[in-house]
């Protein structure tokens, strides 16, 4: 029996008090947004398969791999460091 999977919200667009976008706080020519780019025009249900439902709300697996693939291009690949970069700087 496969059970539906249901992931968190994820909405990169979010407005926020000040200021009104988190999309304001990040260069028009800052390499995250080629990766969110090329990212978003991937073909991932191989991975989206790979999910099993039930439980919790999972992080949507494309987001992950977003922030998995710009650690990379910064040299962060220590789990924690990735951790703290998500915690402290927008470009994550």
């Amino acid at each position: 029996m496969s059970s539906k999977v249901v992931y968190k919200t994820y909405q990169q667009d979010q407005l926020s008090l000040l200021p009104p976008s988190y999309d304001d706080l990040v260069p028009k020519n800052h390499p995250v947004r080629i990766v969110n780019t090329i990212i978003d025009h991937i073909d991932i249900s191989a991975l989206e398969k790979s999910y099993k439902g039930g439980g919790t709300s999972s992080y949507h697996p494309r987001m992950l791999l977003k922030v998995v693939i710009y650690a990379y291009l910064r040299n962060i690949y220590s789990s924690r460091k990735i951790e703290q970069a998500l915690r402290e700087n927008v470009h994550f």
